[in-house]
């Protein structure tokens, strides 16, 4: 029996030490917090998504009395943007969330659905997606979903 050990770089961060270009989608992400629909959780979470034309794609989770049947802002996001600019890369992703009307402080990871949809945009592009998980104070940041998704499924496993 053999050990697979796994690990990550991921680099945390005070908001003042982002670059502009980080900052500008970490403050979208913030601003478009309003436009949740979580009436049940209480927890609204905001993705904007930076592509390669320089257009920015917000979204945001939306809830429904029926659970599961609702969406994170994520998906939200990632699904407009592939919908809309089908031709354009994905650079970043940051996420932002609150919780009872204040922000956390504790930046929060994507799920594990939206995971499997980063990668496969990932996939798809042939390019890593930056993610910037960002809180009250300090930002993480991850280079590729891949540092948090190890071990991936892929259409290599349906051929």
């Amino acid at each position: 029996m053999n050990v697979i050990k796994i690990s990550a770089d991921i680099l945390e961060c005070e908001k003042s030490e982002l670059s502009a270009e980080d900052l500008k989608l970490v403050e979208s992400s913030e601003n478009f917090l309003k436009n949740a629909y979580a009436p049940y959780s209480k927890f609204s979470v905001s993705a904007a998504v930076l592509l390669d034309n320089g257009v920015i794609i917000n979204g945001t989770n939306q809830e429904n009395a029926a659970s599961p049947s609702g969406t994170c802002a994520e998906r939200t996001a990632i699904f407009y943007a592939n919908s809309q600019y089908p031709k354009n890369k994905i650079l970043a992703v940051a996420i932002s969330a609150f919780f009872n009307g204040e922000i956390i402080s504790t930046p929060i990871p994507p799920c594990g659905a939206c995971r499997q949809v980063i990668l496969e945009t990932e996939t798809r592009y042939s390019h890593p997606v930056k993610l910037i998980l960002s809180a009250k104070n300090k930002c993480l940041i991850i280079n590729s979903i891949k540092d948090i998704l190890p071990l991936t499924f892929t259409s290599d496993f349906l051929s």
